[in-house]
């Protein structure tokens, strides 16, 4: 009885790789940073069925973060569900793509190092890439980005700056104001990140304030304007909570329409196992909505 058990069961694994989303990892030199950098795509099942591969028929994509001290297999390694990613690329049908951010970008253009220059990585060679390589949605409203910690800085930041590119924008515990003093942080962290960050951004207190211009907190007036859909969250015992209230307030106060939730937790990763399908979710009726959806 216990052999056919586990015959029973390695025939269901066998079955749910055979016929589950597929996970593929795909070099992404970078032309303006000179170097190789790579990626996971996950391509839900239909994408490779023959109905699918016989029409030919373009999907959407989420373009999904990892935070700032890590990187681009976070989301296939990390999670407490190692399928979380499988499992809701082949429940909502799009494919979801974790590019490489390194260890601290802030995925922006730093004036000071040429091997940081990640927002235009991102949202050149990454989005030309992928849409070159698999059968993409071209076009702002089949593409939604969001990502955690760093990474949901990441996709605020990318999207306020680049609304052409993305219809939808989210943020799970996003570090959301880059000045580490608005951080619930010990002393003995602050001492190791400020380092990082002035690599990047120079010493602070210097002007221009480039903390300051490139901290998605201080965008609140252009995210009004570009009008993108948008969903925040944070754990209430999470250390960067305060910036993503202050956020919150400063979108409510300019009368900004955007999805808010406060829920139990701190940063990790059961955290955004948690969370990520909510953001899914909430992307997946906007791409309804665009008429992009897979059924």
């Amino acid at each position: 009885m216990n052999f056919r058990l586990f015959l029973s069961g390695l025939l269901v694994s066998c079955c749910t790789l055979a016929f589950g989303a597929k996970v593929d990892s795909l070099d992404i030199p970078s032309a303006v940073m000179q170097k190789n950098l790579r990626a996971v795509v996950v391509l839900p099942n239909s994408y490779q069925s023959a109905g699918a591969i016989k029409s030919k028929a373009p999907y959407p994509v989420l373009y999904l973060l990892h935070g700032g001290s890590g990187k681009f297999t976070d989301w296939i390694t990390k999670t407490p569900d190692k399928m979380l990613l499988q499992n809701l690329a082949d429940q909502y049908n799009l494919i979801i793509v974790t590019p490489e951010g390194e260890a601290l970008s802030g995925y922006l253009d730093s004036p000071f190092q040429k091997d940081n220059q990640f927002e235009t990585y991102i949202t050149k060679e990454v989005i030309d890439k992928i849409d070159n390589t698999y059968r993409t949605i071209r076009d702002r409203k089949g593409r939604v980005i969001t990502g955690l910690s760093m990474g949901g800085h990441g996709a605020l930041y990318l999207s306020t700056r680049h609304p052409d590119l993305y219809c939808a924008a989210g943020s799970m515990s996003g570090a959301l104001d880059l000045s580490i003093t608005h951080w619930k942080i010990a002393p003995d962290f602050a001492k190791q990140v400020a380092p990082q960050f002035a690599r990047i951004l120079g010493p602070v207190g210097a002007t221009p304030d480039l903390y300051a211009a490139n901290s998605v907190v201080n965008m609140a007036d252009k995210m009004k304007t570009n009008g993108l859909p948008l969903i925040i969250d944070c754990g209430v015992d999470d250390f960067l909570i305060e910036p993503n209230r202050e956020l919150h307030r400063r979108l409510v106060y300019n009368q900004t329409s955007h999805d808010y939730t406060e829920h139990p937790g701190a940063h990790t990763w059961d955290y955004w196992e948690n969370s990520l399908p909510y953001h899914v979710l909430f992307f997946h009726k906007i791409l309804k909505a665009n008429g992009v959806s897979m059924p």
